[in-house]
């Protein structure tokens, strides 16, 4: 698209058509595009031609420089009281817009600008579309993210109770409220049109950093399964219900996985629901080696991934956490070592967050910042892209590839438990139709489905009472499609759970003896493995058997949300069996928003009691807002979450450690 007239390109201008002008690293002329079109694999193969040409822009330019992204940069800020469609601190402290403007959805709300608190639905619907409109009238590219407030509890996307998921899946209790906020993107994106009418393009990224436990849809809060279907859903609602086709879709996860694809795509909603390979990472040690060094593995790795998916690899969120000003080269050190690397250089873009103003945090520096020199270097360095470089942007000739049919089980995911005598089975199939469709439960006869107004194909399970009793079956779908035959399935669990005395964090016994359902129940961060272990443990049929391998990272966790009140409990205690190295444990309880810690050792392979007490506990170093403070009564009244993370001590790099009955008494 044209560029406004009163800003000239600081740089020669990035103009992209062809594929292989990303294996030419070079800026391309004007008159650079190639006659024949190009034909790519998208989401929604309806999408509109500047939504095609845009995915393709994404993934020409790889090579040529990282697109500089910032949150709400129209909005908030410290550079102005009052936004205007120009008002932005990017552009106070360069003279030039981000390439790429991110938005929240809490704009529906009201809840963020230019969202109008206590607005109707209708104007805020409007203020998103405005915002769509004005950013890309500056020449950038739109990235939506969504912080959505908890459909069950009326809390905020902090608010982890309720296993929302599953609540707002197909047949939940919460379905059709999820579905009214989905209406109102959808709205909102449909709305947002240049003067001529054209739909502007934007990039979804629905349920980010999923892969940490601090939002309902993260790791502890839902099953990978659940988490897979409700961003399918979410994909098919707009897609095909709404008929929204001017959006490419961005999956998320955050740091950190050590380089190790396994734990990313544990979550992966499948190519079909995925355009752009996202993640997000913020830095708390002011930019040391180790922090680059890992998030420069992590986003090699994705773009490992993207190529051969033929997708887009981004740094969908960034930004440095703690203390500002720590370290005053922090912008252009990121830069240097993402460039510095073959394969993290080649990320599409990297977006950074909002600047709220006041007394909040400056993710981008404005005049007078400390960091501000190193933001105008970072400005200034040919490989940072702000919105004056990009011209062509959707101007393309791109064709998509027509999607191919695909089947997958709706309700019941895997490894859900179902405790009622019947419930619904509800299959999707997508570019295709069938005459038959069935379910089976371990093989059995099949039963029919049929097509439903929401445009499933959905049965009636009737459960025998008796079955209730813990047991594990398989539930298979099956449609046949002119001469082939699609299929899925799902383990499901059948009856209750006894619940845990108050304070219990884990014994183990509640998995049905299932690794994979053991893992779900954990946020991860960097390389490990968890498994239920019948032979080491203290009590009961199964302990924890918690694998570690430093070799990409000197540390790794798990972790869970529990609590809140702890304030009858004066120790966390758990039974620990060491492997005999100088490796270290630190156990961490989240309380009031500060990081408790007690560090205890791995080398006793007895096998014995280690009791905690909560008066012995600090802040992790790190957490320098919390430094000084206590793991006292007011903490306890307010606990949110317990980590058992393993740090390096210098010689063993992998091994087996076992923990069992652990609990605040």
């Amino acid at each position: 698209m044209a560029l406004p007239a009163f800003r000239a390109p600081r740089r020669a201008v990035i103009t992209l058509g062809a594929a292989a002008a990303a294996a030419a690293a070079v800026p391309l002329s004007a008159g650079a595009e190639t006659a024949r079109a190009s034909r790519v694999k998208l989401v929604d193969d309806c999408a509109t031609p500047e939504t095609r040409a845009l995915f393709q822009y994404m993934l020409d330019q790889q090579g040529q420089g990282i697109l500089f992204g910032h949150e709400h940069t129209l909005t908030d800020g410290f550079t102005f009281d009052t936004y205007t469609e120009t008002t932005s601190d990017v552009e106070a402290a360069t003279g030039d817009y981000p390439a790429v403007f991110g938005w929240d959805t809490l704009i529906l709300d009201g809840f963020q600008k230019p969202g109008v608190y206590g607005g109707t639905v209708e104007q805020n619907i409007e203020a998103m579309s405005w915002a769509f409109e004005k950013s890309d009238a500056l020449g950038g590219i739109n990235v939506l993210s969504a912080h959505m407030y908890n459909f069950v509890t009326g809390g905020d996307f902090w608010d982890t109770a309720g296993r929302v998921v599953g609540q707002i899946l197909p047949g939940g209790a919460k379905h059709a409220d999820f579905n009214g906020f989905l209406d109102r993107i959808a709205a909102a994106v449909k709305g947002a049109k240049r003067s001529d009418g054209t739909p502007i393009p934007v990039v979804f990224r629905p349920f980010h950093e999923n892969t940490g436990g601090w939002f309902w849809w993260g790791a502890g809060h839902c099953t990978s399964a659940e988490f897979i279907e409700i961003f399918r859903y979410t994909v098919e609602y707009l897609r095909d219900t709404k008929k929204v086709h001017n959006l490419l879709y961005s999956y998320s996860p955050n740091s950190s996985f050590g380089g190790d694809s396994t734990g990313y795509m544990k979550t992966y909603p499948g190519d079909e629901f995925v355009d752009v390979l996202g993640y997000d990472a913020y830095d708390n040690s002011a930019g040391s080696p180790e922090w680059l060094a890992g998030t420069v593995k992590d986003l090699a790795m994705i773009v490992g991934l993207a190529d051969e998916r033929g997708k887009v690899p981004a740094f969908t969120e960034f930004g440095e956490s703690g203390a500002e000003g720590r370290n005053l080269n922090w912008f252009t050190d990121l830069l240097g070592a993402l460039k510095d690397d073959p394969q993290a250089s080649r990320v599409s873009h990297m977006l950074t967050w909002a600047n709220f103003g006041g007394t909040n945090r400056a993710y981008v520096p404005f005049p007078g910042h400390a960091l501000e020199p190193d933001f105008a270097a970072f400005y200034d360095d040919p490989y940072s892209l702000f919105a004056s470089d990009l011209e062509g942007v959707f101007d393309g000739r791109v064709h998509a590839v027509p999607s191919a049919p695909f089947l997958h089980l709706v309700t019941p995911t895997d490894r859900q438990r179902v405790t009622t005598t019947e419930t619904t089975v509800r299959m999707r199939l997508t570019s295709a139709t069938t005459r038959r469709a069935t379910f089976a439960v371990d093989g059995g006869a099949p039963v029919a489905l049929t097509r439903d107004s929401a445009g499933f194909y959905s049965g009636k399970w009737a459960i025998d009472p008796s079955w209730l009793d813990n047991r594990t079956v398989t539930v298979s779908v099956s449609a046949k499609a002119g001469a082939t035959t699609y299929t899925g399935s799902a383990l499901v669990f059948l009856g209750e759970v006894e619940p845990l005395p108050a304070g219990w964090i884990d014994d183990f016994e509640g998995y049905a003896g299932d690794d994979l359902t053991l893992s779900e129940a954990y946020s991860h961060v960097n390389g490990n493995a968890t498994e239920l272990s019948a032979e080491h443990k203290a009590s009961g049929a199964y302990g924890l058997a918690y694998s570690y391998d430093f070799a990409s990272a000197g540390y790794t966790g798990i972790g869970k949300s529990v609590g809140p009140d702890w304030t009858a409990f004066s120790a966390l205690k758990l039974w620990l069996k060491g492997d005999g190295s100088s490796n270290g444990m630190t156990i961490q309880v989240v309380a009031k928003g500060a990081y408790f810690e007690y560090n205890t050792g791995l080398s006793d392979t007895a096998g014995a009691e280690v009791a905690a007490p909560f008066t012995d506990f600090r802040p992790a170093p790190w957490d320098t807002g919390h430094a000084g403070e206590l793991l006292d009564a007011a903490h306890l009244a307010e606990v949110s979450a317990f980590n058992l993370y393993l740090g390096y001590g210098g010689a063993t790099v992998s091994g087996t450690v076992y923990v069992d009955d652990i609990r605040a008494e």
